[in-house]
This record gives structure tokens, C-alpha cells and sequence, in this order.
């Protein structure tokens, strides 16, 4: 089921920030939230935000698009999934995240597909989003394939008052 709902949000994610081709496949907008933008598409609900603050050493990297997606699916089969989009191909096992400078779980609990890295489970997606609830700030460390080390700092401001948006959107209690 999760490879299933990552294919729903990599298609979300392209429609957001790629020029849609067909204005029926859109996804509706339901709201902004100071940082974080929120959607529904084909029976999903997601939010996202992109950093406020990116960096790269070597300095003057050329990256794709940097988010971040939190995604539900109405009937709530997928609940806060979360998802880091980084604009390049990550080296296995490079990402680390910090929230309020805590250090979020443990090594392992993230893991790295391609450009994007995953929860290891439903459970830590759970623990993440209870903390982005409570934190300000987030911050996300990765490096390439090649070695190039990033560091994108998130806002977390809006973030409850727009998952309490999808959460209505995709009836999640």
C-alpha cells in the first residue's frame, strides 16, 4: 500500500510544480497556511511547504525542486504519510531531520529512494507529524549521490491549521 500512495503523491507533487497539461487533472486547492499549501486530488489530501533557507556544499548546486509533503487518502487507509522531495538523486541512508534542533528518531527511520526520502513506517510517519504539530521549525540534512551536503530549513507555522484542513477534507479523525 505504500508504493501505491507514494505513486499518488510523486503524481501530486508534479502537478504542483510542474505546468499541468489538463486543468481537470489539477489538484483543487483547499487552502494556504502561512508555510504549507494544502490539497485534495483524486480522493487524496495532502499538504506541502518548500524551505524557507537551502544550502549546499559545494555552494551553487543546481537541485530540482525541494518540499516537503505530509498526504492522506480519504477513508483513511494512508494518514500523515510523509514524504522529503530534495531535487537529486539522495546517497543511501543520508538523511537526517531536526525538529526545534532535537534530532528526529533514529538512524534508519528514514530511508532514501531516489530523490526522495520515506518514513520507515506508519508509525514513525505518526511520531514526525505529532512533532512537526508542537515545533516551529524543521530541518533536513541530506547528501547526494555525489556528495554534495544539503541543509533545507522548514517553517513549521500553519502547518496544524493546514493538516486540520485535510484532515476535514479526507474525513480523518
Amino acid at each position: 500500500m505504500r508504493t501505491a500512495s507514494r505513486l499518488i503523491v510523486f503524481v501530486l507533487t508534479l502537478s504542483i510544480f510542474a505546468m499541468p497539461v489538463f486543468a481537470q487533472s489539477n489538484p483543487k486547492p483547499i487552502g494556504e497556511y502561512r508555510a504549507w499549501l494544502a490539497h485534495t486530488y483524486k480522493g487524496s489530501c495532502y499538504i506541502s511547504s518548500q524551505p524557507k533557507e537551502s544550502t549546499t556544499d559545494p555552494k551553487n548546486v543546481q537541485r530540482g525542486a525541494v518540499y516537503f509533503l505530509v498526504t492522506h487518502n480519504q477513508g483513511g487507509r494512508v494518514k500523515d504519510e510523509v514524504s522529503i522531495y530534495t531535487g537529486y538523486t539522495y546517497k543511501k541512508g543520508s538523511v537526517t531531520l531536526a525538529i526545534d534542533g532535537q534530532d528526529f528518531g533514529k538512524p534508519g527511520d528514514l530511508f532514501t529512494d531516489r530523490g526522495s526520502a520515506w518514513a520507515r513506517d506508519a508509525e514513525i510517519d505518526r511520531k514526525l507529524v505529532q512533532a512537526m504539530v508542537r515545533g516551529s521549525s524543521m530541518v533536513v540534512r541530506g547528501t547526494s549521490s555525489r556528495g554534495t551536503r544539503t541543509i533545507d530549513t522548514y517553517s513549521l507555522s500553519g502547518f496544524t491549521a493546514a493538516r486540520n484542513a485535510i484532515n476535514k477534507a479526507c474525513k480523518i479523525r
